[in-house]
């Protein structure tokens, strides 16, 4: 059987397989074909692959040299949707970006700076740069730390990522529609106020009431409740289809399963987190919300989607800035309540003329490589093709 090597690494609260670039081959069929196969996709437990039938684990990293000055590294994010033989490369993703950093150093592709060693990288995704700062000792990145992140147990060393260089990954504004707050229309929900903010990645935002959303479920009830994400799906293909994304927000989940994220806010309110049973004070987060995109919801918060809920704390008049609460709006760093705990962003929007700029978003991530190795391709998996099309 034919193998390529890899690394299985955490970043975040999600789990990718970085693959070097020149491993995969050129031609895109012929790659995403090797990926779904690498992953055991389309199948909802991914058992025949390393996927883990989960939003958060089915997910990989393509990363070479960057062909820019302005980067050190060219980084692809692809989202491997589990029941459909799809690898979505419509978004990015910020806590895997967190890897990426460290993927680079310890392969090779940066050189190593102690005690922190600076790496830019350029997203394909949304053709954007993104900015992390890197722990280092002799020569490699460091995995041990006192960081603690939600939704992974322990601790580790901290990763700081600055997206500010992201905003309007569409038609490079952050408000992609020009309005603040605009109603969508769907027959699944009638109309709904709506925010949609494009910075990291593009999301639109609703109240979390308007689909149902009370607030005090417990996390597993309110993750089967279908009648919930069948309005949340109706939100984001009304959006996926206002942005011009697809045609019909009907197919969004087959034509854009990742753009935009949706995200349904509330006012901040005492829950649960799902991962410790520990209950989050209202005292402790600035609002709440929880995403959905690629079919799943997810089980903690996205990083890029923490970047576009803070940028849109930070514009006056959005339905996130709407529920934010003071403390946030006059200290710019936003504490969002998610199912897993919490997690935290520093946001600043200027207005500069008729544009408004995203001046600062900045967090912290922690990563661990987990394993490296080879994985088999099924022989039917068009492994003789591998070798003649490989990229070197």
């Amino acid at each position: 059987m034919k193998m390529l090597r890899c690394v299985i690494l955490r970043g975040g609260t999600s789990r990718g397989i970085y693959f070097h670039e020149n491993e995969l081959p050129s031609d895109q069929q012929l790659r995403d074909k090797i990926i779904l196969d690498v992953f055991g996709s389309p199948d909802v437990r991914e058992i025949d692959g390393l996927g883990g039938a989960d939003i958060l684990t089915s997910k990989v990293c393509i990363i070479g040299p960057s062909k820019r000055e302005d980067a050190d590294v060219d980084y692809t994010f692809g989202q491997v949707i589990i029941d459909k033989p799809i690898v979505d490369y419509g978004i990015n993703c910020g806590n895997l970006s967190s890897g990426v950093g460290p993927f680079a150093i310890d392969e090779g592709l940066v050189k190593p700076v102690e005690p922190i060693t600076r790496v830019r990288i350029y997203n394909t995704n949304t053709k954007k740069i993104l900015i992390a700062e890197v722990p280092v000792k002799d020569g490699k990145a460091v995995v041990e730390g006192d960081y603690r992140i939600d939704g992974v147990p322990g601790t580790g060393a901290r990763i700081a990522l600055d997206f500010a260089a992201t905003a309007g990954t569409i038609k490079g504004t952050l408000l992609p529609t020009g309005k603040v707050k605009e109603v969508l229309r769907a027959d699944e929900i009638g109309e709904i106020q709506v925010s949609i903010v494009d910075a990291a990645n593009p999301t639109v935002f609703a109240l979390a009431e308007d689909i149902g959303i009370k607030g005090t479920e417990r996390f597993q009830d309110l993750l089967s409740n279908r009648e919930v994400w069948r309005k949340a799906a109706a939100v984001r293909g009304a959006a996926a289809e206002l942005l011009g994304l697809v045609k019909d927000g009907k197919k969004a989940d087959v034509e854009s399963p990742s753009a935009p994220f949706s995200a349904f806010v509330s006012r901040s309110s005492s829950y649960v987190s799902h991962v410790t049973g520990e209950e989050i004070k209202a005292e402790d987060v600035d609002l709440r919300s929880i995403m959905a995109s690629s079919g799943q919801v997810h089980k903690a918060y996205a990083v890029t989607g923490t970047v576009c809920t803070g940028a849109a704390a930070m514009i006056e008049g959005t339905i996130v800035n709407e529920v934010l609460s003071e403390r946030a709006k006059r200290t710019g760093i936003i504490w969002i309540g998610h199912p897993a705990g919490r997690i935290d962003v520093e946001a600043e929007v200027q207005k500069e003329g008729n544009d408004l700029v995203l001046k600062k978003a900045a967090l912290f991530r922690t990563a661990r490589r987990i394993m490296e190795g080879y994985v088999y391709l099924k022989p039917w998996t068009l492994a003789e093709d591998v070798d003649q099309k490989r990229s070197h």
